[in-house]
């Protein structure tokens, strides 16, 4: 089966600094890969570049098979990859709903598009919240409404950037569990994460980024007690306690 998406050996460089050194993995349909890596790893400078928000200097990724690599974003979001944002970026003023209908408009119409947004913050557990000022809302909401934002451009892949980020542990598990959901339909998510019990938990495959390489890859249960990883992020009081 041909992966979903497929990334060989790209390399970012910013002047002196080497972001991403020949980095390589693949993402299969209905499959969750978490990330994970120390500040300064190099996670968010991968997620923009498979995003199109950065053009990599080496390499090549292909989505369903389809170059993409170099493309402006809407491009790859109209083939099926697009992300959230760490810094959840609504617009304040419009309703919960019109933040939505903005990722729907991508391939729809005014009509459809906000039909298509009603499903999608139904399938966020956001509806009843629809005609809410988005500045009104709580962070978690907020969370929500950006995936359901994503969502909204029907993706075939979906990449997370700390979507979890100062949510309380209940909060966690119902995000947890709406992932679960996406990928039982089909589709595949790639999480950027710091809470390492909900990543190993979540994920089926956990890739390890430090200072800009892959120095780890595999099952949750191989990864937290990789030697290399203990060393440079998870630390042997998480290792023990695994």
């Amino acid at each position: 089966m041909t992966p979903v998406l497929e990334v060989k050996a790209v390399s970012k460089r910013f002047g002196g600094l080497q972001a991403l050194h020949h980095v390589s993995f693949e993402v299969r349909e209905g499959e969750i890969v978490g990330l994970i890596g120390p500040n300064g790893a190099g996670k968010t400078t991968l997620f923009n570049v498979l995003a199109g928000l950065v053009k990599p200097d080496e390499g090549s990724i292909r989505l369903n098979n389809v170059p993409i690599t170099g493309l402006k974003p809407h491009r790859i979001a109209a083939l099926g990859l697009t992300k959230t944002f760490q810094n959840v970026a609504l617009f304040p003023e419009s309703t919960v709903l019109d933040n939505v209908l903005i990722g729907a408009l991508l391939r729809h119409s005014v009509p459809e598009a906000r039909e298509i947004a009603r499903s999608c913050l139904a399938r966020a557990g956001l509806l009843a919240i629809a005609d809410k000022q988005a500045g009104a809302l709580s962070f978690p909401e907020k969370a929500r409404v950006e995936i359901a934002r994503a969502l909204a451009t029907d993706p075939k892949i979906i990449l997370f950037d700390e979507v979890m980020a100062a949510l309380n542990p209940v909060e966690m598990q119902s995000v947890m569990a709406l992932m679960r959901e996406l990928v039982a339909d089909g589709l595949s998510i790639v999480v950027v994460e710091h809470h390492m019990k909900a990543i190993m938990a979540l994920s089926d495959r956990i890739i390890v980024l430090n200072f800009g390489r892959v120095i780890a890859e595999g099952l949750p249960s191989k990864i937290s007690r990789h030697p290399e990883v203990v060393t440079a992020y998870l630390g042997k009081a998480y290792a023990a306690s695994a």
